[in-house]
């Protein structure tokens, strides 16, 4: 099943054999509409991908500091904290941008359940699961060489740091949770204003239909 939105045809268009839009003009009659929407969709349907990637830079910070507690590191607070606050930060936003925002606003994506199937994967997985992921290395590189905590012997290692990760996992639960609901939330919100825009009159007459 396509997701692919279905335009009436242009004028143009009509006279001749039925044929779908090109998609350069699919695009600019989506980007006619959305500029029609008022101030405050706009805002939240650009800006509502930055605070769930928001969301996901504390998820790295927690876990960061989970792992920290956990191998007994001290030292380089400010290295390891960075990159768990910007990297969560950076991929979801663009994951989001990449999967939801922008398919929607190019015409590729029109199935609501879909939409809301990769909000909430994005929020779990980029803004929850990752940034524990990421925080495991930094920190087990950091333990190794402060030597804080004993590291695994030749052999073992797959077996130590996934006894190490489980109870960060645990604690990380809730976490990965609020971040599935928020990415759901956040893109039922996106679809929401998305059909919203469909229902405006558009500037050439032409109609956009579901």
């Amino acid at each position: 099943m396509s997701d692919r939105n279905t335009f009436s045809e242009l004028p143009a268009a009509r006279e001749g054999a039925d044929r779908p839009l090109p998609r350069a003009v699919v695009m600019e009659l989506i980007m006619k509409k959305f500029e029609q929407l008022p101030d405050t969709d706009k805002k939240f349907y650009s800006y509502g991908p930055v605070y769930l990637g928001i969301n996901a830079a504390f998820s790295g910070l927690i876990a960061n500091s989970f792992f920290r507690r956990l191998l007994h590191v001290s030292q380089a607070l400010l290295t390891s904290s960075l990159p768990m606050a910007i990297l969560p930060f950076l991929t979801t936003v663009a994951l989001y941008n990449g999967v939801v925002s922008q398919p929607l606003l190019s015409g590729d994506l029109n199935c609501p359940t879909c939409v809301v199937v990769r909000g909430g994967l994005v929020g779990s997985l980029a803004g929850g699961l990752y940034p524990i992921l990421l925080a495991l290395p930094v920190n087990a590189a950091l333990a190794a060489r402060y030597n804080t905590s004993p590291m695994p012997e030749k052999g073992t290692a797959l077996r130590f740091w996934s006894q190490v990760s489980q109870p960060v996992l645990k604690r990380m639960g809730f976490v990965l949770i609020l971040q599935a609901v928020f990415g759901i939330y956040l893109s039922s919100r996106h679809y929401g204003i998305y059909n919203k825009m469909l229902q405006l009159p558009s500037p050439d007459s032409e109609v956009l239909m579901d």
